[in-house]
C-alpha cells in the first residue's frame, strides 16, 4: 500500500492505517490524523522535508519520518 511519505503534492487521500506505537502513533492521532481521515497533500518544503497537509479543515507540516507511518489510499 502507498505511506503519506510517496503521496504527491495536489493530491487527496484517505487514511487506512497508522503504523507504529506508543507515544509516537499517539502523537499522529493527537493532530487528527486518524483512520478515515481525507488529508490534501499542499506542499513540499524546498529540500523535502517537511510536507504539508490540510486535515479536518487546518495546516499541519509533518516530517517525512511520520509521513511514512500513514497507510493511505487514493480518494
Amino acid at each position: 500500500m502507498k505511506t503519506l511519505k510517496e503521496t504527491p503534492v495536489g493530491a487527496t487521500v484517505k487514511v487506512v492505517k497508522l503504523h507504529g506505537e506508543g507515544a509516537i502513533k499517539r502523537r499522529i492521532m493527537d493532530m487528527g490524523i486518524t483512520k478515515g481521515t481525507e488529508i490534501y497533500v499542499r506542499k513540499l518544503a524546498p529540500l523535502g522535508d517537511p510536507v504539508e497537509l490540510t486535515v479536518r479543515g487546518y495546516e499541519l507540516s509533518l516530517r517525512k519520518a511520520d509521513a511514512a507511518m500513514v497507510e493511505v489510499t487514493e480518494v
